[in-house]
């Protein structure tokens, strides 16, 4: 069931009425057969491989609780082997397949281990790690055990963020499904404004843009120089308007009904390096690795060459967290050593930023900043784009050889190869616009908060106007959102 959906619509009007006139005491049970009828619209039979990781974490964090010393450990590694093992035979099993029989070939041999025909469940990388954090808290302490298994069951598949995120931490979202949320008419508006901002990001912004994307980076070898350069540009402004516009509608979703679901994005594209960047993009898969990976492996409490080697292998194993794709693999692997280089670069640049002077003009500096961190999470799209690490490299050799060419055909007024009747590219440009002219005001005020103080002759006319543009620049096309295949 899509976010962009009548069919969720619907869903969320039933649900969100019923759940406001049940006992308090039974909204629970309400929320867990809702979200696994939300899930089932997917695929249905899929819910068993959820259902199994349940059953399994459910115990094991009980146990946990109650052993000690080694047995505890045993009861984590045996839920984490479950959870990452289901990971491994739905999402990975194909790749290391594949590539297997690439190696075996070159010296020779035959791989004669079976290729599955399946597919990938909806969302298994997300609720799986929301998963693995419940008993990785009951470990460390930080959680008692949830006896409830209904509960816990939906701690798991609470229907907004069920598929995409934000991945959640059970002490700051257990609880909540025990906490009484009364009808509030100021926070379900919020939460219904959020909705519909995500909803506009979605139809409008990014599958607008996919229009243009889709062109190019299906079939890159039809295009050169900077038809490669918008659509990287328009990729990833539809790849956070797409993601983000999911969140939002989650968080929203949530919102409604009194439950808190974390922050995952905050305009990353302000950010003034990668290290900010990745503060600001998906936030709770950032921390998740920070929390659950990084800081375990020693974080930068270690000598630098493994203070290094932390950095980069949390960033490669991102990377394969997206998908069972070499171009996701560099694409992490090119994070991290972004971040690393960062580090060892950071006194030269130092002086450099030193003897120029430039940091005594904040603005040109910030703006120069935030260009070159936004020009290398560009190139870092392209392989998370792409289909075929050769398709990247060409797209951006092309980018980098013809683009200049491509500009002086402009200016003779020969128009470029993704150029349509339609005024895709025109419309791409006006959308982005309007996206980075919203979040310039989000950074000097609160826009909600400021359109709430206004009167309401002029709150209506706001919300009017917005649902206007919504309906007339939504492209219809119902598309799936890009996270779901995580």
């Amino acid at each position: 069931m899509l976010f962009n959906s009548f069919q969720f619509l619907y869903f969320f009007i039933v649900v969100t009425t019923l759940y406001f006139l049940l006992p308090h005491k039974y909204r629970w049970i309400l929320l867990l057969i809702s979200s696994c009828y939300f899930y089932m619209t997917f695929v249905p039979i899929y819910i068993l491989i959820l259902g199994f990781t349940i059953i399994i974490d459910f115990f094991a964090g009980i146990y946990i609780e109650k052993s000690q010393g080694k047995q505890r450990k045993m009861f984590l590694i045996f839920s984490l082997v479950a959870n990452i093992g289901v990971l491994a035979v739905f999402k990975y099993y194909n790749f290391i397949n594949e590539n297997l029989s690439v190696l075996l070939n070159n010296v020779g041999l035959l791989n004669h281990l079976p290729y599955l025909t399946i597919l990938l469940p909806i969302g298994l990388s997300f609720h799986t790690f929301q998963a693995m954090s419940y008993t990785i808290e009951v470990y460390r302490g930080n959680q008692k055990a949830e006896r409830n298994f209904g509960i816990y069951s939906l701690y798991v598949m609470f229907y907004p963020q069920l598929v995409a995120g934000p991945i959640e931490r059970p002490q700051n979202l257990l609880y909540q499904f025990r906490k009484k949320h009364d009808f509030n008419y100021q926070r379900i508006a919020d939460g219904l404004k959020l909705m519909a901002w995500g909803l506009f990001k979605k139809v409008v912004i990014a599958d607008r843009l996919s229009i243009v994307v889709n062109k190019v980076y299906d079939n890159p070898h039809k295009f050169h120089g900077l038809s490669f350069v918008i659509a990287t540009i328009f990729f990833a402004f539809q790849i956070f308007c797409d993601f983000s516009g999911y969140t939002d509608i989650a968080i929203g979703a949530a919102n409604v009904m009194g439950f808190k679901l974390m922050k995952n994005f905050n305009r990353p594209y302000h950010s003034k390096s990668i290290s900010e960047f990745w503060t600001r993009w998906h936030i709770s898969l950032s921390t998740w690795f920070k929390d659950y990976l990084y800081i375990p492996l020693g974080g930068s409490r270690v000598s630098v060459p493994r203070w290094y080697f932390n950095l980069f292998i949390v960033f490669l194993i991102s990377g394969l967290w997206h998908g069972a794709n070499w171009t996701y693999i560099l694409w992490g692997a090119l994070n991290g050593f972004y971040l690393i280089f960062a580090l060892v670069t950071q006194k030269v640049r130092n002086k450099i930023v030193a003897f120029t002077g430039i940091a005594k003009l904040p603005a040109v500096y910030s703006a120069i900043q935030i260009f070159t961190t936004f020009f290398l999470i560009l190139i870092a799209w392209v392989f998370f784009r792409a289909r075929k690490i050769h398709d990247a490299l060409y797209i951006i050799k092309s980018a980098f050889t013809q683009t200049y060419t491509d500009l002086i055909n402009l200016l003779h007024h020969k128009p470029l190869e993704i150029t349509t009747a339609s005024h895709d590219l025109e419309k791409g440009i006006i959308v982005i616009l309007f996206l980075e002219l919203i979040h310039i005001l989000q950074g000097k005020m609160n826009i909600k908060d400021f359109i709430n103080s206004q009167p309401k002759y002029l709150r209506w006319g706001i919300y009017y106007l917005f649902i206007f543009l919504l309906l007339l620049g939504s492209t219809a096309t119902n598309s799936q959102f890009i996270y779901f295949q995580f």
